[in-house]
């Protein structure tokens, strides 16, 4: 495996002892370039990131709380676009936290051998997403009970869109303006503007074409 095809990982424990036991673990990997802060920093800085290799932060906590969703939130900011999480103890909420934070990858303390670690971080850098099968159901589960008794009944969908919002970037995707949509939905073109103006401001976006390619990205329409 050459160097070009390493990936870059950043590690970041909670305690020093699981911080020093993943570095010397995954030092050894020839699949892995472990990262440091400084050279984060410097990857980050430089202009084009698109081509370069995504960087996968491997996060390990005892517990997801108010420290731990710190580390996932600043990971993020330094500009690691994948996420592997190694907790001790994951309830419901911890794991639809991990989620809603962008993890990819969950895998539990007492099964983190380093091969399932390197397999985790290899998916992640690849775009998938890996969580052991007993979590997927429980998450799976949570989102049904969400969908059926907190959204639907606001109009909502678990993808944070309601139903008109959907609608509106779709035929935004489909390169119709206001007028357009306003006609084939049989809205006022106020209540159009409205719409995206809500999207926009609601997903920090900065106009009509980013929220429709947010919404094609994140799968949403």
């Amino acid at each position: 495996m050459t160097t070009q095809q390493r990936i870059p990982v950043w590690v970041k424990a909670l305690d020093p002892l699981s911080q020093f036991g993943l570095v010397h673990a995954l030092r050894q990997r020839p699949e892995i370039a472990l990262i440091s802060d400084a050279e984060l920093t410097a990857l980050m800085a430089q202009q084009d990131q698109r081509t370069a290799p995504p960087v996968v932060a491997l996060v390990a906590v005892d517990a997801l709380d108010a420290g731990a969703v710190q580390v996932l939130r600043a990971a993020t900011q330094r500009g690691c676009r994948r996420t592997v999480l190694i907790g001790s103890t994951i309830d419901d909420d911890a794991l639809m936290t991990a989620v809603e934070l962008g993890v990819s990858g969950v895998l539990r303390r007492t099964e983190a051998t380093a091969d399932r670690i390197v397999h985790l971080l290899q998916a992640a850098a690849a775009g998938d997403g890996s969580l052991p099968p007993d979590l997927l159901g429980r998450l799976l589960g949570q989102v049904s009970r969400m969908q059926r008794h907190v959204l639907a009944p606001r109009g909502l969908s678990h993808t944070g869109l309601s139903d008109r919002e959907t609608q509106v970037l779709r035929l935004v995707a489909d390169g119709k303006d206001t007028q357009e949509i306003a006609r084939e939905l049989s809205y006022s073109e106020r209540t159009v503007k409205n719409v995206l103006h809500d999207v926009t401001s609601r997903l920090q976006l900065k106009n009509r074409s980013h929220a429709v390619a947010y919404a094609l990205r994140e799968g949403l329409i």
